[in-house]
C-alpha cells in the first residue's frame, strides 16, 4: 500500500498532451513560483495528430514537465478522436482529482475548435462536482479514495478569440513557458525543406500568434503578457484589497 500523495495547489487537464503547456504554461509556472505545488493529466496520446507518434509524444511530454517543474504528469487513453463522455472516463477523472486534491483545475474551454477540446472540458467539469460526492467511489491502489470537490474550476483560452473573464499577470513567467511549448518538438518544429505536412501548429506563424495574444491580453492590464480564463461559476471575495489592490 503506498502513502497518500501531498495534495496539490493546481491541476491542469489537456485533452491532448501539449493543450496545457500553450494554453496556461505561463500561469503553471507563476503558481510554483509562488511556493505552490502543480500537477498535469493528459487525457488522451495525441495519437491522431499529424505529427509525432504516441511515444514521441509522452517523451515530449515527460521533458516538457521537467523543464517547466509540476510535481507529477499523469497519461490517460481516453482515445484522440474519439473522447467520449463515459462512465468509465467520468470515474477515471474523478480518481486522479481525488488522487492530487487540487484547490484549482484548469481545463479546455466549453466552446473550442477542436471536438475532443469541447468533450475533455464537460468531462472535467462535472468530474470536479462528482468527486465531492461521498457516495460515488473510487479506488486508488487497492485504497478506497476520500471525496473532494476543487474550489475553483478555471477554463484556458486555447484556439478561438474568447474574451477572458480575467486576465493573469504572466511577464514574469511567459519567456520560461515558451520552454514547455518547444519540448514538443514533433509538433511546432518542421523543416521547410522535407515533405512533413504543414499542420496549423507548425507553421512558422503559429507560436508568434501566441506572442501576439499574450501581448494583447497584457496590454488590457498595462503589462508585457497575460494569460486569460473564463471563470467556472461566480468568484467569491474575502479580502476585497487582495484582489482590488489599491495603488502606490
Amino acid at each position: 500500500m503506498s502513502a497518500p500523495i501531498e495534495p496539490v495547489y493546481a491541476l491542469a487537464f489537456g485533452a491532448h498532451p501539449d493543450d496545457v503547456e500553450l494554453a496556461c504554461g505561463a500561469t503553471l509556472l507563476k503558481i510554483m513560483d509562488e511556493g505552490r505545488r502543480v500537477a498535469v493529466c493528459d487525457l488522451t496520446k495525441g495519437e491522431m495528430g499529424t505529427a509525432g507518434t504516441p511515444e514521441t509524444r509522452r517523451k515530449e511530454a515527460l521533458l516538457a514537465a521537467e523543464k517547466m517543474g509540476y510535481v507529477a504528469r499523469e497519461a490517460l487513453d481516453f482515445g484522440d478522436s474519439e473522447l467520449f463522455y463515459t462512465k468509465e472516463n467520468l470515474h477515471e477523472l474523478i480518481r486522479i482529482i481525488r488522487k492530487y486534491r487540487p484547490d484549482t483545475v484548469f481545463s479546455n474551454p466549453p466552446d473550442e475548435r477542436h471536438p475532443d477540446h469541447m468533450k475533455a472540458s464537460r468531462l472535467i467539469s462535472d468530474a470536479c462536482f462528482y468527486a465531492g460526492l461521498r457516495k460515488i467511489e473510487t479506488v486508488e491502489n487497492g485504497v478506497p479514495q476520500q471525496a473532494h470537490r476543487p474550489k475553483h474550476l478555471l477554463y484556458y483560452i486555447q484556439f478561438k478569440q474568447t474574451e477572458p473573464e480575467i486576465i493573469v499577470d504572466v511577464s514574469s513567467t511567459f519567456e520560461r513557458s515558451r520552454q514547455g511549448v518547444l519540448a514538443f518538438g514533433s509538433q511546432f518544429q518542421r523543416d521547410e525543406n522535407s515533405n512533413q505536412p504543414v499542420t496549423m501548429i507548425n507553421r512558422k506563424e503559429f507560436l508568434p500568434g501566441l506572442e501576439a495574444r499574450a501581448r494583447s491580453l497584457g496590454e488590457q492590464i498595462g503589462v508585457m503578457y497575460g494569460e486569460g480564463f473564463l471563470l467556472h461559476g461566480v468568484l467569491g471575495i474575502d479580502r476585497f484589497t487582495e484582489v482590488f489592490k489599491p495603488g502606490n
